[in-house]
């Protein structure tokens, strides 16, 4: 792991390594009418949404960022923060720059949409009060019609802090992807437990701004996570920790729901136009790369119909419910209209694919367990609205991504999974989780479920991330695992593929290689 730990530090881990403070020279275009701070880029830099002519740079001020209040030991005052982006590392080539001002109102956070050039790799930083901020890389989508030879992405979700290391990160940082799709539960609002590897500082439950403020300024501590955000620009979307467990939209109320989506907006790399408004937020949305891929990114809980009772079958196939919501329905299905692209890829938060426990078509039992009513088996209608979508609308290669069930898994999709002879019309990659539950042995379902469930392929109950690669032939997903993530010392912990799957262009079904 030598070499991860370099390129950690070259690429976002100056704060974890020591702050690097410029001399008053070097920063004469910095106009800070404010009281001076201590370091404030403790949180580090990231980047987000990457379109053909612009992407989202993020910081945070933090000088203390584990102060419970949540305002990250800053002073309540306006600060300008400076902003470079370069063709370089050493910013020999400033290519735009500016200056944006912050403060508590917004969780002294920054976002900034720079003017920038399609395909190209890019370098930023910010600076504040005589300090200078870590490193990050990032890049814009190619342009608008043109044929990249590739996109290489890593996707994960579930990083509860108390659990694990974020050693994932280690591996994603020396992949070096084109972009890192987040899929949901970035941080955890539970209360602290027993026997945790490391614990939070607030040990209750959070519920308001302040303490969401506070609970995503400690997961950003974490150096390993801070390089994954500095090596490229994420694409993220939000599962239900962000808010409350197996939230949806008749729960929580309205307030702690704004409080909620004020944190995460404040601390993601999102658009302006993804600010909230009260207890909702514009999440869902659309990024194309050249005519290689397009990317749809959904919002499975907002929008959602409360979860039904355990075995409620009859409730979890009404024709009537939701996970999405008609207009995000409708907005998913007009997209499918349209074809500019040879993958599409919907990164979302739960599983897809059906996991059916008895083999028995309409069972009261096991068939309609507690473990899928959170998923889209407990929204069966509103699964096949979207699935038959994309076929009638002759979808060349639908790919759907989930994360939440810190298991990986691979999967073909069908419209009638009781009919194991049925057509398939799409596959589903799902990825473990970075650190939630720990450090597991392998645990594989029984001969009996995999027989009732032929349209899987694969399982793993390992913390880790996917790897994918995408090309106009080809789609090939590497299910990576880590060795032992609750092992601090990275010389220790073994990073490694333990299954690849290939999707072949306009063939249906995963191949495994």
């Amino acid at each position: 792991m030598a070499q991860t730990n370099r390129r950690l530090f070259l690429l976002g881990g100056a704060a974890a390594a020591g702050a690097t403070v410029l001399p008053s020279w070097a920063l004469a275009s910095s106009a800070v009418a404010a009281p001076a701070i201590p370091y404030p880029f403790q949180l580090g830099v990231a980047s987000g949404d990457p379109r053909p002519d612009t992407v989202v740079l993020w910081t945070r001020l933090a000088p203390g960022p584990l102060n419970p209040d949540g305002n990250g030991g800053m002073p309540d005052a306006t600060f300008n923060v400076d902003w470079e982006v370069a063709t370089d590392e050493n910013f020999a080539t400033v290519t735009a720059s500016g200056t944006v001002a912050t403060s508590r109102a917004i969780g002294y956070s920054v976002h900034v949409e720079p003017a920038l050039q399609a395909g190209r790799e890019y370098f930023y930083r910010f600076k504040t009060g005589g300090h200078i901020s870590p490193v990050g890389r990032t890049r814009t989508a190619p342009a608008v019609g043109s044929t990249p030879a590739q996109v290489r992405f890593c996707m994960t979700s579930c990083q509860h802090f108390e659990k694990a290391w974020y050693h994932a990160y280690g591996g994603i940082v020396t992949d070096i992807p084109d972009l890192v799709l987040f899929l949901g539960d970035y941080m955890y609002e539970k209360s602290s437990a027993a026997g945790a590897v490391r614990r939070y500082t607030i040990t209750d439950e959070v519920t308001t701004l302040a303490d969401y403020r506070q609970r995503y300024a400690q997961h950003r501590t974490d150096p390993n996570l801070q390089a994954a955000h500095a090596a490229a620009p994420w694409l993220v979307v939000f599962d239900d920790h962000e808010v409350d467990n197996n939230y949806n939209r008749t729960t929580p109320g309205a307030t702690r729901k704004a409080a909620a989506y004020q944190a995460y907006y404040e601390n993601m790399p999102l658009r302006a136009a993804a600010k909230p408004s009260g207890s909702s937020i514009p999440l869902y949305r659309q990024f194309l790369w050249g005519s290689l891929a397009r990317f749809h990114m959904l919002d499975t809980r907002q929008y959602r119909d409360a979860q039904a009772a355990v075995g409620d079958c009859t409730t979890m196939r009404s024709t009537s419910r939701t996970m999405v919501g008609s207009a995000q329905e409708q907005w998913l299905l007009s997209a499918f209209d349209a074809h500019p692209a040879t993958w599409d890829f919907i990164g979302q938060q739960v599983m897809f694919s059906q996991r059916d426990g008895d083999g028995l078509r309409g069972s009261g039992s096991t068939g309609c367990s507690d473990n899928i009513r959170d998923a889209w088996d407990g929204y069966t209608a509103s699964r096949d609205r979207i699935a038959n979508g994309w076929v009638d609308r002759s979808l060349p290669n639908p790919v759907v991504l989930s994360g939440d069930v810190h298991r990986h898994w691979a999967a073909d999709l069908r419209v009638d999974y009781y009919d194991h002879s049925a057509p398939i019309i799409g596959s589903e990659l799902t990825t473990t989780s970075v650190s939630s539950g720990g450090n597991t042995t392998n645990d594989p379902p029984s001969s009996t479920w995999w027989s009732y469930n032929p349209h899987v392929k694969y399982y793993m109950n390992k913390r880790g991330y996917v790897r994918v690669t995408a090309t106009p032939q080809s789609t090939t997903a590497d299910f990576r695992v880590v060795s032992n993530p609750t092992i601090y010392d990275p010389e220790q912990v073994t990073i490694s593929t333990s299954a690849s799957y290939v999707l072949m262009a306009g063939t249906r079904g995963l191949q495994r290689v």
